[in-house]
């Protein structure tokens, strides 16, 4: 049961941002750009939905020019926007202009890296620039640093009640400009700017409701102070910084820090409720006692990066001095942790501390935390490029995914941790703890069978992975996790992995170390099943196991443990035949392999009593015996003796209770079947009913879909077919007829009598 349920609406939404191309198409507009619509013509969101679905699409990283193109006014509405830019490509001016046919009330563009913020505004429509109430640019550029280039833009807003510009290039002259004549303006983030004199902001001091100065390096401390006494409506005041501030020449932080000399005079201020001096050490308990006296409806309070989160009055629940009814930012405990998740997605630094601490809280966790889930993924998704957010944020992913927390979660937190985790894998390919972090998480059978993400890829990321560290754990990860992902991608991207020789060589490196000391563990296990998976269906992938000396190896690999336990030589002994017959399969390789020492070989576990060793090496003898005499290369062994061999061993089987193998597809039994030899046709039609009777929900209709159905109908009416053979395919013609749920009756069967 999962512990977050999502959404109808969220599901129908999620659908169409991952099915883009069969719910869309392309449309050339009159002016010779490509915009993406949808093929129904009647389709209208209204406006919930519509901002839900751009909100979606910006989320999974699929927002951009084309995908832009559906927000048409006439099958959309938008007031609230929201704008980043994709995984694909930054947005431009090209698909912005779609902004102009929308009523936008507000608009958050963050970071755009090919349109900068004058250019963003000139994409608005008239009721928009006369009616904008909040826009948040924040990490963008106003084309340049000249007084123009904000007064241009920004001052066409003449409705703003809200405006963030941190970390943009805004300058001195452009808050002269706002604060004077904005006229509505009452929240203002100048965060992480090159302003260092708020003195304009008395402009808006009737009005001003929040005031954010995070990072800003102000000259003068006092006149600041006399600016904030004149700002008697102030409810939000952010002063924090990422670490202490420097003092400027000639004054000593103590007595002039802007933190210090606030808290000590702040008998103003009187609707204060939200007060933000994280990163600034050096303030007294005492005195933020009595600030807080005089402020009695404060109820946040950042503390961040200071030792004040230590206190007990803003850490201990079962302190008398308890401060429950403020919520405080910190490093001190779980709700301070929560708080700073929330409030701090944006800052690195703070980002880094707060994750590190929640990592050991994390492995202490019993329950599943979507609710922190939900705080981490921002944080980890804004910081792509920072190393101790990623290493934080990667070791917290991961203990909150395992075990029964992960298995309890709802599939669309673990996708947005599978996404996130193969981001920094791929950002950070050289950092070890970090790769390591993001194999314990992909490592997962509840994420690797039951998620949904680009398999390939990370598939991919592993691989790379392998080649590049040697210890131990991170291989036998690495190959587990290849093992399982190379069994479910498509064939042409199995190819594109196995094909890599780099890879190949690694996988054989690992078989041929493990076999020298003769080890069956957990690492030779999973690495034969990823060479296993790779190779089937996969000619390329053969040819680069041939060309790396794989034949041999494997051949000295079934010498190497013919003598050892039994369960662990059945072991090896299926995967290595497992992938020799994916060789077998391949028509232009069989000549590689109808050599004497290879037959011999096959030919003793061919005879073999176990039937998952008989199985797999009767297939390599199927497909080597359709060659036709006339093409067989071997002298030791000749055709007819192993089609007599190969007949005896397929009439001693009897059905296994479980599926022994599992296909990709039935193209491999398609040739056989057209082999005039009874025993290669025996071989087929028996391997085909035992998948379909174990699992015919799966191969009944891809039997049906592949058109062995017809095959096996002219099998069944052709007077030359063997009556043995003859009686599989009526077998497995009732199953498709009467369902895949429908178990047949499994009869031993006769000598082949030629």
């Amino acid at each position: 049961m999962y512990d977050t349920p999502q959404k109808l609406q969220d599901c129908c939404v999620d659908f169409i941002c991952d099915n883009m191309s069969a719910l869309c198409e392309a449309q050339e507009t009159e002016e010779e750009e490509t915009r993406l619509v949808f093929k129904d013509n009647d389709i209208f969101f209204h406006g919930n939905i519509s901002e839900h679905l751009l909100n979606s699409l910006c989320d999974k990283g699929k927002l951009n020019d084309t995908t832009l193109g559906l927000f048409q006014s006439d099958t959309t509405m938008l007031k609230r926007v929201r704008l980043r830019d994709g995984h694909d490509g930054p947005l431009t001016l090209k698909g912005l202009r779609i902004l102009k046919t929308h009523k936008i009330s507000e608009l958050e563009a963050i970071g755009l890296e090919k349109v900068c913020i004058n250019e963003l505004i000139g994409c608005l429509g008239e009721w928009t620039m006369n009616n904008l109430r909040l826009l948040n640019v924040a990490n963008g550029t106003f084309t340049n640093s000249t007084k123009l280039s904000v007064i241009v833009s920004l001052c066409k807003l003449q409705a703003l009640h809200t405006l963030n510009v941190s970390n943009t290039d805004f300058n001195q002259h452009g808050l002269e400009v706002i604060c004077r004549d904005m006229v509505h303006l009452e929240n203002l983030d100048l965060s992480n700017t090159v302003i260092n004199d708020i003195g304009p902001v008395r402009h808006l001091k009737y009005r001003l409701r929040s005031l954010s100065m995070y990072n800003l390096r102000i000259s003068n401390c006092d006149n600041v102070l006399h600016v904030l006494k004149d700002c008697a409506n102030l409810q939000h005041l952010d002063i924090s910084d990422d670490t202490q501030m420097q003092p400027f020449v000639g004054l000593q932080p103590s007595k002039f820090e802007i933190a210090s000399l606030l808290i000590l005079q702040g008998n103003f201020l009187p609707f204060l409720s939200s007060l933000d001096i994280s990163g600034k050490d050096g303030l007294k308990i005492e005195w933020i006692r009595s600030f807080l006296e005089v402020h009695p409806n404060v109820h946040f309070l950042g503390l961040a990066l200071t030792d004040l989160c230590e206190q007990p009055m803003f850490r201990d629940e079962n302190s008398s001095e308890y401060a429950s009814h403020i919520k405080v930012t910190g490093e001190a405990s779980e709700k301070q942790i929560i708080e700073s998740l929330r409030r701090y997605s944006h800052r690195a630094i703070y980002m880094q501390k707060s994750l590190y601490h929640l990592f050991s809280l994390t492995q202490a966790m019993a329950e599943p935390r979507s609710d922190i889930l939900e705080l981490l993924i921002p944080g980890a998704e804004n910081h792509p490029d920072h190393l101790s957010v990623q290493m934080a944020a990667t070791a917290c992913m991961y203990n909150l995914s395992k075990g029964e927390r992960g298995a309890s979660l709802h599939p669309k937190w673990l996708k947005e941790i599978v996404r996130l985790t193969m981001a920094a894998m791929e950002n950070f390919p050289n950092v070890q703890q970090l790769q390591k972090n993001a194999l314990l998480t992909l490592c997962s059978d509840k994420i690797l069978q039951d998620v949904n993400f680009d398999r390939f890829h990370c598939a991919k990321l592993v691989m790379e992975c392998l080649c590049t560290f040697t210890e131990p754990s991170m291989i036998r990860m690495s190959v587990a996790i290849c093992s399982i992902l190379a069994a479910k991608i498509p064939t042409e991207q199995t190819t594109k992995l196995g094909s890599q020789r780099k890879y190949m060589k690694k996988l054989l490196l690992i078989v041929k170390e493990k076999a020298e000391d003769k080890q069956v563990d957990i690492t030779m296990k999973f690495t034969l099943s990823a060479l296993w998976n790779l190779t089937d269906e996969s000619p390329d992938t053969c040819d680069v196991f041939l060309e790396e000396d794989g034949l041999n190896l494997y051949m000295a690999v079934i010498e190497a443990y013919k003598d050892c336990e039994e369960d662990n030589k059945l072991h090896v002994q299926t995967k290595v035949l497992g992938l020799l017959n994916n060789l077998a399969e391949v028509k232009h390789l069989r000549n590689v392999l109808m050599v004497d020492q290879f037959c011999l070989m096959i030919r003793g576990l061919l005879n073999t009593p176990k039937i998952q060793v008989s199985y797999f090496a009767a297939g390599i003898v199927a497909h080597l015996a359709s060659e036709g005499a006339h093409n067989w290369c071997s002298r030791s062994v000749p055709r007819p003796v192993l089609l007599e061999d190969l007949g005896k061993a397929v009439n001693g089987w009897e059905q296994p209770c479980s599926e022994m193998v599992a296909y990709r597809s039935f193209t491999p039994f398609i040739e056989l079947l057209a082999c005039s030899d009874p025993e290669v046709q025996l071989w087929a039609v028996w391997a085909m009913e035992h998948v379909c009777r174990r699992n015919g929900q799966r191969y009944c209709s891809m039997l049906v879909e592949e058109g062995g159905k017809d095959l096996l109908v002219r099998l069944d009416q052709s007077l030359h077919t063997h009556p043995q053979v003859k009686k599989i395919v009526s077998s497995i013609l009732l199953m498709l007829e009467k369902g895949p749920d429908t178990p047949g009756k499994v009869e031993a069967l006769k000598p082949l009598e030629n």
